[in-house]
């Protein structure tokens, strides 16, 4: 099954280790471009987390949001160095016997000090499978979502190469008749120009013209191509790449019709089969 680069997912669970939520944007792009949004607590977490990205995702640009709430196992009380607050108040009786009029000390301003406050660290052993656990949930969720509308898209492209068989099976239908024109067409010019040929000399030129406007080779080819792109949708995986390139042949073929075209329907046919290919090509942008 293919997949869209184009997907959102956000899960969110809670407990007595704390409450998290995790949210999972994804684009399309040329690699796989990870972004990861951590509370500073959580930053050990870091590794596993794009380990896990990874593990589920091939190519596009994928950002990871965790937001974190701890919870009362998680050992995240405040707690006051009493003995670094003592220092700082008999320092400061100090420097006001010195001074005039000194304003008294805001305990605010104590507290703002470096290392008065002392927040014990969140015992990471404690929460990193609720943690993990959440990631890799959604990120089944995101996975989920990239398949729906990789499947959407699949039947898209189904759709449209269907209607390229049937612009090819037009002008198959049309060779004999567009040469058989051409064969008539050239004698005529002869004629008008007065031009007297043997009849071996004629059909020379008549299979000279014929070979420049001859498109079996290019039908022939569009219909593997067709084929190919078939095929690497039945078998899913990572086939952006491929479907891409596959379309840029394609096109190829459609601009060599439309250039050995003498008749307005193989043109039409030729214009048709551009407009598919691209329809196509826009939406592969999105396919892993």
């Amino acid at each position: 099954m293919i997949q869209s680069m184009t997907a959102f997912a956000r899960e969110q669970n809670q407990g007595k280790w704390g409450s998290a939520v995790c949210e999972l944007r994804s684009i399309n792009h040329r690699y796989l471009e990870l972004m990861v949004r951590l509370p500073d607590t959580l930053h050990e977490f870091e590794s596993a987390i794009r380990e896990r990205i990874r593990h589920y995702i091939k190519r596009g640009k994928i950002e990871c949001y965790l937001r974190y709430q701890p919870g009362d196992v998680a050992g995240t009380e405040i707690t006051i160095n009493t003995h670094l607050a003592t220092e700082l108040c008999l320092a400061n009786e100090t420097i006001a016997k010195l001074l005039k009029n000194s304003p008294t000390i805001d305990t605010m301003e104590i507290l703002k000090w470096p290392g008065i406050l002392q927040i014990a660290e969140v015992d990471l052993e404690a929460i990193e499978d609720e943690i993990l656990q959440l990631v890799e949930k959604a990120l089944q969720d995101l996975v989920s979502a990239r398949e729906r509308e990789g499947e959407e898209l699949k039947q898209l492209f189904l759709q449209r190469l269907e209607g390229m068989k049937t612009e090819i099976a037009k002008v198959r239908k049309l060779m004999p008749e567009i040469l058989h024109e051409q064969r008539e067409r050239l004698i005529k010019r002869f004629a008008d120009a007065k031009i007297e040929l043997d009849s071996g000399r004629l059909e020379q030129e008549i299979v000279l013209f014929a070979q420049k406007t001859d498109v079996m080779e290019e039908l022939d080819r569009i219909d593997a191509h067709i084929s190919e792109v078939r095929r690497v949708l039945k078998q899913g995986g990572v086939a952006g790449r491929r479907l891409d390139f596959l379309m840029q042949e394609l096109n190829r073929e459609a601009n060599t019709l439309g250039a050995k075209s003498v008749n307005v329907e193989t043109t039409r046919a030729s214009v048709e089969l551009k407009v598919l290919i691209e329809q196509i090509r826009e939406q592969v942008q999105n396919v892993e």
